[in-house]
């Protein structure tokens, strides 16, 4: 009988980002809006768009490259690859098995996990999960997004949100502790707060519902991401038997700086103890967790020993949590 390791731990992190950037400034120039005001109620200075036949595989093929080289793992060991995305290359084959394939990991397992920008939390789940049941030692976990596909840039409310890019982790077995625990949830009971307006079964033709974008009713998604992030935190504490002091930093979901704040906020945290990107990259949907996390990683904020909770919420809704001795 094969020993089963008693935890996943995150060896290696890597990210990408389009080269593209658009700024409020270029915003100010095609919408009814203005640096201020986009400041003020989002926190975002600038995003980046993918170029014209650049895929999320694309963004998530940098990212993974990264992750491998930083974990010091070949993409051959691999014995899975999980990506969460919510704009996928193709219907199918999945954008994981595409990766796969451009990887060199031929053979492993290989799925998209879509739970919008939760997407990143849930595929870490399932990750950490196959390897705590002994079935799998070292998973490719990505987060990757192309949303500024589905933006209608001629809606203010939504055209200055969102973001292109992709950030990965490399999970392996472990001894030693390294994600504790993942907490995933969901309520279909909102899915008209936040959604897109077509898909395969639905319909993608334009004259169809108007084609392909999103559609947010952003005070009350706030309303609902404040109070449930807050739920989610204190479930992932009292699980461990923990204070909201013993975590030492902070990843969010990149949507809003006031839903990042108002998190931080209810955790007693200082800022300073909490990784911000939303500025530059504005939200990257299931991306924005991982290249968050890359980011911190890469600058020294975060090292090693310390316990840091990620969490995000999203379309669906979806919310999720994991909670990591880095």
């Amino acid at each position: 009988m094969n020993h089963v390791p008693a935890y996943s731990r995150i060896t290696g992190t890597g990210s990408h980002l389009p080269e593209k950037i658009l700024t409020n400034a270029d915003l100010e120039k095609t919408l009814d809006t203005s640096d201020q005001w986009i400041r003020e109620r989002t926190g975002i200075q600038q995003r980046h768009i993918a170029a014209e036949g650049e895929t999320t595989g694309d963004l998530a093929y940098e990212a993974a490259l990264k992750a491998l080289q930083a974990a010091d793992v070949s993409a051959s060991e691999l014995d899975m690859i999980v990506v969460g995305t919510t704009t996928p290359d193709l219907v199918f084959p999945s954008t994981a098995c595409l990766l796969q394939s451009r990887l060199g990991a031929n053979g492993c397992a290989a799925m998209d996990v879509n739970a919008a920008c939760s997407g990143f939390i849930y595929a870490l789940g399932v990750a950490d999960n196959f390897i705590r049941s002994g079935a799998k030692q070292k998973v490719l976990v990505v987060g990757a997004e192309t949303l500024t596909r589905m933006v209608d840039w001629t809606d203010r409310s939504t055209a200055v949100l969102f973001g292109d890019g992709a950030g990965a982790v490399v999970l392996e077995a472990s001894e030693e502790p390294g994600v504790l625990s993942t907490h995933l949830h969901a309520d279909g009971g909102y899915a008209d707060l936040l959604a897109a307006t077509a898909g395969v079964s639905k319909g993608f033709k334009a004259e169809e519902r108007g084609g392909l974008k999103i559609t947010m009713k952003g005070n009350e998604v706030f309303k609902v991401a404040v109070r449930t992030l807050g739920r989610i935190v204190t479930e992932t504490l009292e699980a461990h038997g923990m204070v909201k002091s013993d975590i030492d930093f902070l990843v969010p979901h990149q949507a809003n700086l006031r839903i990042i704040n108002a998190t931080a906020k209810a955790l007693g945290m200082d800022m300073d103890q909490v990784v911000v990107t939303v500025d530059k990259h504005g939200n990257t949907s299931s991306a924005s967790v991982p290249m968050a996390l890359d980011v911190a990683v890469r600058s020294g904020q975060i090292k090693p020993g310390m316990t840091v909770l990620l969490e995000a919420f999203g379309g669906g809704f979806t919310w999720g949590s994991a909670l990591i001795k880095m």
